[in-house]
């Protein structure tokens, strides 16, 4: 697709995505904010949570952010594995707002202390391999969020659950999860080690005394007859466990593809997030997961656009020159003379507040403040130029999407620490396009 086709599909023509409504609907019981890593998904997702609550319903936000940043914002001294409710929320008609950080361990652990007995589940907790698979298995954490919002749903307490998806190197770990683990379980290893024990008997003796003295002798050389045995005794144990993981796997995939769930896809306007955020789309889609539309964080603005780069540019070269061009008359004013256009008045304004600029008493006055104006011209050129490529890219992505509908994000000069930031972001959110 070229670049001029591309722009004639420009956002501007893309539906804009509304989130009060979304949020504001009762039926909407799970919003899912995924994309690439270091877009933003956290702060969108404490900033729907808190908004939400501010407009009367019980939400209760899922992040799976290590860098406690949530917590930090909503002004809690740490999140855990259980909800903890959020001072400070101006809610109305009982709105109120909850924030946890998934502990992956603490999941797998309350799973099994759920689906075994005490002694079967203290073998489990107690095994090497286990405290292994548990802390660090690849899957392990996304599956863990899939399990603690299926938990979360069930226990049927929040109008609304907002999920901050894992920051992995895919986004697509998230919906992958339950399949990897799924085919972790029905492996030929994990098969093998538990032949044994479904065989039973004098037959499940031989088998163990003549297939497994073969594999455990190989295997115990690459991997350590100690590790083997932790292995086999793990599997032994999570034997009636293992069909439980697919079926509430299944079920809550089930659930995510249901009326009342909602994906955002969250980006940035730059081209490694938006490709990452076409790709999630077009999986959401063969997926039959319900897309509510791409919010665009940290998109950049100017309250002078109609001042060009390249008019900035000129105009900063000529005041360099010692004169300045007259943009009516297309010709060279003299020294001190100023840009008269009607489509400059921010320049014109700027001058005039600059030091100095309203009496210009002396030679050396006037040439600082034309040094100081030519720089900001120039960083007026360099925030154009960030302009028009974030624009280039958004509308690369809205060639190929147009059908998706895009809520865009202001940035902002600094981070969000606190409520009044979630607020301010909240606001954002719900304008729908840059003013």
């Amino acid at each position: 697709m070229t670049e001029k086709t591309a722009a004639s599909n420009g956002l501007d023509t893309a539906p804009v995505l509304e989130l009060d409504p979304l949020i504001d609907d009762p039926g909407t019981r799970i919003i899912v904010c995924c994309g690439a890593g270091g877009v933003g998904k956290t702060t969108t997702a404490a900033a729907l949570g808190v908004r939400a609550a501010e407009r009367g319903r019980r939400v209760v936000v899922l992040t799976i952010d290590p860098a406690r940043r949530l917590a930090q914002s909503m002004g809690i001294d740490s999140l855990d594995n259980v909800p903890r409710k959020v001072e400070g929320i101006k809610g109305s008609d009982g709105g109120e707002l909850h924030a946890m950080m998934l502990d992956m361990k603490r999941t797998f652990d309350e799973i099994v202390e759920a689906h075994a007995d005490a002694d079967r589940a203290r073998a489990i907790l107690e095994n090497p391999f286990y405290q292994s698979l548990s802390a660090g298995f690849a899957g392990t954490q996304e599956y863990m969020a899939m399990e603690k919002l299926g938990q979360l749903r069930a226990r049927d307490e929040w109008d609304l659950i907002v999920v901050d998806t894992p920051p992995s190197r895919s986004a697509l770990d998230f919906l992958d999860a339950p399949k990897r683990l799924g085919s972790f379980l029905d492996g030929k290893f994990i098969k093998l080690l538990m032949a044994p024990a479904k065989v039973g008997g004098r037959a499940g003796m031989k088998f163990l005394n003549v297939g497994m003295s073969m594999m455990t002798g190989t295997l115990g050389k690459l991997l350590g007859g100690q590790f083997l045995k932790d292995v086999q005794t793990f599997v032994a144990a999570m034997d009636t466990m293992f069909g439980g993981f697919r079926t509430r796997a299944d079920a809550t995939y089930k659930l995510l593809q249901a009326p009342g769930t909602a994906f955002l896809v969250v980006a940035t306007p730059e081209r490694d997030a938006l490709r990452e955020a076409a790709y999630f789309v077009e999986r959401l889609a063969a997926e039959h997961m319900p897309l509510a539309g791409l919010v665009l964080n940290r998109v950049h603005g100017s309250g002078a656009a109609r001042l060009s780069a390249e008019r900035a540019r000129a105009a900063a070269e000529n005041l360099d020159e010692g004169r300045i061009v007259d943009q009516e008359g297309g010709k060279t004013s003299g020294r001190g003379s100023r840009a008269t256009s009607p489509e400059s008045p921010h320049l014109a304004t700027a001058a005039d507040a600059l030091p100095g600029s309203e009496a210009a008493p002396t030679a050396e006055a006037d040439a600082d403040v034309k040094e100081l104006t030519a720089g900001l011209l120039r960083l007026h050129a360099e925030r154009m130029q960030v302009l028009a490529r974030e624009q280039r890219t958004r509308d690369r992505f809205t060639a190929l999407h147009p059908e998706v509908a895009v809520a865009e994000v202001a940035a902002l000069p600094g981070d969000v620490h606190d409520l009044a930031g979630l607020r301010s972001i909240g606001e954002r959110l719900t304008l729908g396009r840059m003013p």
